[in-house]
C-alpha cells in the first residue's frame, strides 16, 4: 500500500509539472499562429487544426511536458496495479494541486483564498482515502470485457475527436470530459492487461486491453492538448478530473472488486467525494477574472491571454468582451492557471 501511494504521488507530480510546460507551449504556438494569421490553424468550425495541434507539440515545453508525462503514464500504471482504482485514479488526478502550486513559483500566479482552500481540502480527502482504502481486486476478468474495453476506447475518442472538430471553440469542456474517460479506460486496460504478472509475450499482445490502452492514451492526449489550446481550460480540467476519477473508481469497485477496510466504506465514499470536489473547485476557482471595462486586467488575470489564444484559434469573443492584445503584445507566462 505504501510504495503504490508513493508511486501514485510520483505520478501525479510528473503529470502536474508536464501540465504546467505543456500549457506554456500549447500557449506559445497558438500565439504564434495567431501572429501570423494562418487560415490552416483553424477547422472550418474555429476548433484547432491537426497541424496546430502538431506545431503546439514540437515546443521545447511542450516535449518536456511529454517525456515527464510518460515517466508518470509508467508511475501510474504500477499504482493502478498496486492500489484499488478509486485511490490510485483520485491521488493522480490530484495533479491539479501540484500544478497550481507550481504554478505560483514558476508562472508567478498568486492563488486566491479559495483556490488555497480547495487545495486544503483536496489533501484531506486524500488522507480519508488512503486510510480507509483496503486491498485492491484481483483484476481477473473475461477476455469479452477487454474487448468491450477497446471498442470503449475507439468510440470516446473517434468519436470526441469528430465533435471537437464539429464543435470548434465551443469544445473546451467537452474535450476536457472525453480526454479524462479515455485516460480512465487506460487506467482500467493496464489493472485487467494480461500477460504482465508473470510476463508472457504473446498473452500481452493478444490482449484487446493493450490496444485500448494504446488508443485510449493516445486519444486522450490529443483531446487534453486540443482542451489547452481552446479558451479558457479550467472549465476542461475540472470535466477530466471527474472523467478521469469518478468512471474508473466505480468499475474498480463493481468490476475489478476493489473494497475499502472492513468498517471504513462510509470515510472512502466521503473521502472520494470530496476529492473529486476539491479537484474541480481548483479548477473551477482558477478561472481568469473578467478584464475590468477599460480593458485593463486585474493584477495576476490572464483573461486577455485566454482570450487572445481563442481568438487565435477562430473563436468569438463574448458579447460585451474587451479586445483581447496581439499575440505580440502577450507576456511570455501571462496565463492565470494555464497550467491547470
Amino acid at each position: 500500500m505504501i510504495i503504490g501511494l508513493v508511486t501514485a504521488i510520483a505520478a501525479s507530480a510528473c503529470y502536474g509539472t508536464g501540465s504546467v510546460l505543456q500549457a506554456v507551449g500549447s500557449r506559445k504556438s497558438a500565439r504564434r499562429e495567431a501572429a501570423k494569421a494562418s487560415g490552416g490553424a483553424v477547422t472550418q468550425h474555429g476548433g484547432p487544426s491537426l497541424s496546430s495541434t502538431a506545431k503546439a507539440a514540437v515546443t521545447w515545453e511542450f516535449m518536456v511536458g511529454t517525456v515527464l508525462d510518460f515517466i508518470g503514464f509508467g508511475l501510474g500504471a504500477l499504482a493502478a496495479r498496486m492500489l484499488p482504482l478509486f485511490l490510485s485514479q483520485t491521488v493522480i488526478s490530484a495533479n491539479l494541486v501540484i500544478t497550481a502550486v507550481l504554478s505560483v513559483k514558476l508562472l508567478n500566479i498568486r492563488l486566491t483564498r479559495a483556490e488555497w482552500a480547495s487545495i486544503g481540502v483536496v489533501c484531506s480527502a486524500l488522507v480519508l482515502l488512503a486510510t480507509a482504502a483496503g486491498p485492491e481486486g484481483s483484476g481477473h476478468t473475461p477476455i469479452d470485457t477487454h474487448w468491450w474495453l477497446l471498442v470503449a476506447s475507439v468510440v470516446i475518442i473517434g468519436g470526441g475527436t469528430l465533435l471537437v472538430r464539429l464543435l470548434g471553440g465551443r469544445a473546451a469542456i467537452l474535450a476536457g470530459l472525453l480526454s479524462g474517460l479515455g485516460f480512465g479506460a487506460l487506467g482500467v486496460g493496464v489493472r485487467v492487461l494480461n500477460g504482465v504478472d508473470p510476463f508472457h509475450l504473446p498473452s500481452l499482445l493478444g490482449d484487446p486491453a493493450l490496444y485500448a490502452i494504446l488508443v485510449a492514451g493516445i486519444g486522450g492526449m490529443y483531446l487534453h492538448t486540443v482542451a489547452l489550446q481552446i479558451g479558457s481550460v479550467n472549465g476542461a480540467t475540472a470535466a477530466l478530473v471527474v472523467g478521469e476519477t469518478v468512471v474508473p473508481g466505480i468499475l474498480g469497485v463493481l468490476w475489478l472488486g476493489d473494497s475499502s477496510r472492513p468498517g471504513f466504506a462510509w470515510m472512502a465514499i466521503l473521502g472520494f467525494v470530496v476529492a473529486v470536489a476539491g479537484a474541480v473547485a481548483v479548477a473551477w476557482f482558477g478561472e481568469p477574472e473578467s478584464a475590468s471595462p477599460d480593458g485593463e486586467q486585474d493584477p495576476g488575470s490572464s483573461s486577455g491571454s485566454e482570450q487572445a489564444v481563442a481568438v487565435g484559434h477562430g473563436s468569438t469573443p463574448t458579447a460585451g468582451s474587451a479586445p483581447g492584445p496581439t499575440a505580440e503584445a502577450l507576456p511570455e507566462e501571462s496565463s492565470r492557471n494555464a497550467a491547470v
